[in-house]
């Protein structure tokens, strides 16, 4: 097989053509153009390079590699390459080349911003992410009330899925968290009132502290990891699968069918969940101040009577439901508003979870001043 071949000869005083002669193929030793150009080109009078491939018997592509690193060593050096003499259809690769210009910011540095200029962005981004959140939940007010004029379009099964999914089949971890609360709780009272002889006072913080906060707190923070983070990946993937879009080309409200179902089965399931949750944190201090503390199980239960009266359990109830909508809306609102990738899923998810455990402590703060200020 006949090697290629490089020869140079001088058509003027500063002009040099290259003789392109035997096979240009990939796997055959190609000659170097960084290297022909230090020794041949570079320091010389030379200002222009044409070639001549007339006793070229075949090329590929590694020809065309050679001309275009040679053409580039030469634009830095200010030499004119003509490639009239090349075969036609290396022309157009050359041509082909040339037509897609570098990736010229692919290591490009961010520029450092300034202080003013990172609170600006950090504005900005929040006065958008609070437009997001007022049209989203717009939405889903009208949602709603088509709802109630029976004009929104889901299927009736797809409530009684996430009802299954976010209420029974959640039972487990919320029993576990509950009492565990409930005994932390007893364990910590216990020590302190220990020491005035007041032990029997175990049952009163145990069960105001679990029906008014612990109990809706801590079912609304399982609920925020385990069903908020779902609700982001379900819809989020539906969004890479350009399932939502589908929906919309059928004439399908994403809201109504997507988001509805699953905002009211979470506020539905709710306060049941918290109920449930009340009760197994009771039982935990329960087992702490019967079998620790040498309480009889009818004081216990009596004191705990005494102490909790039916506001208590409202209060941690009336929360719970505010607890359910946050972990919706935030679920649902970051699988609508997910990117379409793999990555943005994940983010999705995340997202949901701060932004539903956030909502729910900030809430749980203002009940706080609000049922201090009416003394409730």
């Amino acid at each position: 097989m006949p090697k290629p071949q490089l020869d140079t000869r001088r058509t003027a005083e500063d002009s040099l053509q290259f003789i392109l002669a035997g096979k240009w193929k990939t796997g055959l030793p190609i000659p170097s153009a960084v290297a022909i150009f230090g020794s041949r080109i570079e320091g010389s009078r030379i200002r222009k390079i044409s070639f001549d491939s007339r006793e070229l018997a075949a090329w590929d592509t590694s020809l065309v590699g050679f001309v275009h690193q040679l053409s580039s060593q030469c634009a830095f050096a200010g030499i004119e390459v003509v490639p009239g003499g090349l075969p036609g259809g290396a022309r157009r690769l050359l041509k082909l080349a040339a037509a897609v210009p570098p990736a010229t910011d692919a290591d490009k540095t961010v520029a450092k911003l300034s202080f003013l200029d990172r609170i600006g962005e950090a504005g900005l981004a929040a006065y958008r992410a609070t437009l997001h959140t007022l049209e989203f939940i717009g939405e889903l007010a009208l949602s709603f009330q088509r709802l109630l004029r029976g004009k929104a379009r889901f299927r009736k099964a797809d409530i009684l899925e996430v009802i299954q999914a976010c209420g029974w089949q959640a039972l487990p971890i919320v029993s576990l968290i509950s009492i565990l609360v409930g005994l932390i709780l007893a364990f910590v009272g216990a020590v302190q009132l220990s020491l005035f002889g007041a032990e029997i006072y175990i049952a009163d913080l145990v069960g105001i502290g679990i029906a008014r906060e612990m109990g809706a707190i801590m079912t609304g923070i399982i609920m925020a990891g385990r069903t908020g983070a779902a609700f982001a990946a379900n819809i989020g993937t539906m969004q890479v699968n350009e399932e939502v879009d589908a929906l919309q080309t059928l004439g399908v409200s994403p809201m109504d069918f997507l988001v509805l179902p699953r905002v009211l089965a979470l506020v539905v399931m709710m306060p049941l969940l918290t109920v449930y949750s009340d009760l197994l944190g009771i039982l935990g201090g329960l087992i702490v101040g019967v079998g620790a503390m040498d309480i009889s199980l009818i004081q216990y239960l009596e004191q705990t009577r005494n102490a909790l009266t039916l506001t208590h359990f409202s209060v941690g109830l009336v929360k719970s439901v505010f607890f359910g909508l946050i972990v919706g809306l935030a679920g649902c609102m970051q699988g609508m508003r997910c990117g379409r990738s793999a990555a943005a899923v994940g983010q999705a998810t995340t997202s949901a979870v701060v932004i539903a455990i956030v909502g729910i402590v900030v809430t749980d703060g203002l009940f706080a001043v609000l049922t201090n200020a009416l003394g409730v």
